[in-house]
């Protein structure tokens, strides 16, 4: 049973159902199969493996293939149980898997980056597989020749990805904490627009079709929801992690956003509800409460003979304040600051004790967490990280989700 990070008292927890050990190396991806008792792990060990749960309740390995290269990154396609891994030396291995999971054939090699493969989706409606890299480059390659279509090169190293399968628009988050929006052709892209608003690089995206939102989770320990569908850019950000946000995925019917940290943080964020945006930050030359001068205004400095101040920033409100004004600290969640931040002392006044309940639970996944994938018509959830453990949840105690029926209402 995992225990609580905060304090407060909650008695729904995700439940650990179990752990997979005996990676040699960190795990970089593990996937839940889909109506199966069972897992697929890639790891930098150089091994792919597919676990499978036994009559004793221990996962064993049913395939255990060793690659070249250390695995970076995975991606299934259930249907047609094709497995493309992603490797350090650049290359995507395509293999199929048995239809009793107990054997795999190799497929192909698709040369898609010059270095690390970091994210890979697979489209079969287009027989593509798209990929970033630390190259700094998306590519997409032809499954059916296993020939190069397209480049697209970045500043930075391209770091996550996420894909309309529809509208074959493709969202690539970087290094330098952009996020691009490309279109995808045959044999060409075009940039539809760039996305800034992340202090740090982009470590996970999410794209939900049905809405039409992104989230991204990023280094700077925050996440951010973009409304892609109303062409209004940033809507919200979303403040409860103490590390760098490393797997985030939305779950459309309960309207809910999974979120985990570095830190071993699992966060499930009540999106079901009319949350305010947080104000983007104003810019002064003296305070916008008191009049008093920052540290860089010398005409008012020297005027009123007075030291200069240095300037905060209120998060309510996003006036620039000093910080004889904003001495009070507050969490003020339906604007996503889930634990206490400055705020100026007319906000602090403003804020009633109802408004600083919590709209998200925060739970403790007890090892670092560097890559988690759900399976949400279950309600179970998969996390790995560097500890080479891999752990398996239920999150049906706080998702809402039923195993049953794949959903009911909370």
């Amino acid at each position: 049973m995992a225990a609580e990070i905060h304090s407060r008292p909650q008695s729904r927890r995700p439940v650990l159902l179990s752990k997979v050990e005996g990676h040699q190396d960190a795990v970089s991806a593990a996937l839940l199969i889909p109506k199966e008792d069972g897992v697929i792990t890639a790891s930098e060990d150089r091994t792919i493996r597919v676990w499978l749960k036994r009559d004793s309740g221990q996962y064993w390995p049913s395939i255990y293939h060793t690659m070249s290269s250390p695995c970076s990154a995975m991606a299934y396609h259930h249907d047609s149980r094709r497995i493309f891994v992603g490797q350090d030396n650049g290359a995507i291995m395509e293999f199929h898997i048995s239809e009793d999971f107990n054997k795999m054939n190799f497929v192909k090699t698709y040369p898609a980056h010059q270095n690390r493969v970091s994210a890979i989706t697979f489209c079969l409606a287009s027989e593509w597989v798209i990929s970033t890299g630390h190259d700094k480059c998306v590519s997409w390659m032809c499954t059916r020749s296993g020939s190069m279509l397209g480049r697209h090169y970045f500043t930075s190293w391209a770091s996550c990805l996420q894909y309309d399968h529809e509208t074959q628009h493709a969202f690539v988050g970087d290094y330098s904490g952009q996020i691009t929006l490309l279109k995808l052709e045959q044999n060409t892209c075009s940039v539809i627009t760039t996305l800034k608003g992340h202090e740090g690089s982009i470590t996970s995206l999410w794209w939900d079709p049905v809405q039409r939102l992104l989230f991204s989770g990023a280094s700077d320990h925050s996440i951010i929801m973009w409304d892609i569908g109303g062409r209004k850019g940033r809507t919200l950000l979303l403040q409860g992690h103490h590390d760098k946000v490393q797997a985030i995925c939305y779950l459309q019917l309960t309207r809910q956003l999974v979120s985990c940290s570095a830190d071993g943080g699992i966060a499930v964020w009540n999106m079901d509800i009319s949350r305010e945006e947080a104000p983007q930050w104003l810019e002064s030359d003296s305070c916008q409460k008191c009049e008093q001068p920052f540290f860089w205004n010398i005409k008012q400095m020297w005027d009123t003979k007075t030291i200069g101040l240095r300037q905060h920033h209120c998060r309510k409100c996003g006036q620039a304040v000093c910080g004889k004004c904003s001495t009070k600290r507050s969490s003020y969640p339906i604007m996503g600051f889930e634990f206490q931040v400055r705020v100026c002392d007319s906000c602090f006044e403003s804020i009633k004790d109802e408004d600083r309940t919590s709209l998200a639970t925060f739970h403790e996944g007890k090892h670092n967490i560097s890559h988690m994938s759900m399976d949400i018509s279950r309600g179970l959830m998969v996390t790995c990280g560097s500890d080479r453990i891999v752990k398996i949840w239920d999150m049906t105690p706080v998702v809402g989700c039923s195993l049953a029926t794949g959903f009911s209402s909370r």
